[in-house]
């Protein structure tokens, strides 16, 4: 996944777009270059969260907005039969090949849905906030999930091989 920076001249659809993307690519890079085995690592006691862990719960939650909320789509979680979003951190038997497949999968479908919405203004009923909420809050949304992870996949890349930075 290549990471684009967001135009510092685009109008506020494509804006909030390349940043959601930058993002996403910038989980993939702090993946890149490791073996299951260390995506797997868990940060430190009592905490078990993972590299792996974080993309399987984003491919959860690009699932959740996108395809549930906006789409209406009714599935189930990839990785709970009761409908814990907690579920895809552990990732204590999962692998690369899983994970990045659901993730990439979850994506693609964002931005079909994300491409397909004739605004930023479009709204959804979200059931656990017994609101409508627009597209363009969902975006930021995503948006600040994906930066708040990324915090959390900079500290567990530098434990596992000492690379720091984006």
């Amino acid at each position: 996944m290549e990471r684009i920076s967001p135009p510092l001249t685009g109008d506020e659809r494509e804006t909030l777009r390349t940043f959601l993307d930058y993002h996403r690519a910038t989980l993939a890079l702090k993946c890149e270059g490791l073996t299951d085995d260390q995506l797997r690592r868990a940060s430190m006691p009592p905490s078990t969260l993972s590299l792996l862990g974080l993309v399987r719960h984003m491919a959860e939650v690009e699932r959740h907005w996108f395809r549930r909320v906006l789409g209406g789509e009714e599935l189930p979680h990839r990785w709970s039969d009761t409908h814990d979003f907690q579920a895809a951190y552990d990732a204590s038997g999962a692998t690369r090949a899983e994970a990045f497949t659901a993730w990439e999968e979850e994506v693609g479908h964002a931005r079909r849905i994300e491409a397909a919405a004739g605004s930023l203004d479009v709204t959804a009923y979200v059931p656990s906030w017994q609101e409508e909420a627009s597209l363009r809050l969902v975006m930021l949304h995503l948006i600040h999930e994906y930066a708040r992870h990324n915090g959390h996949a900079d500290f567990l890349r530098e434990g596992i091989d000492g690379t720091t930075g984006a």
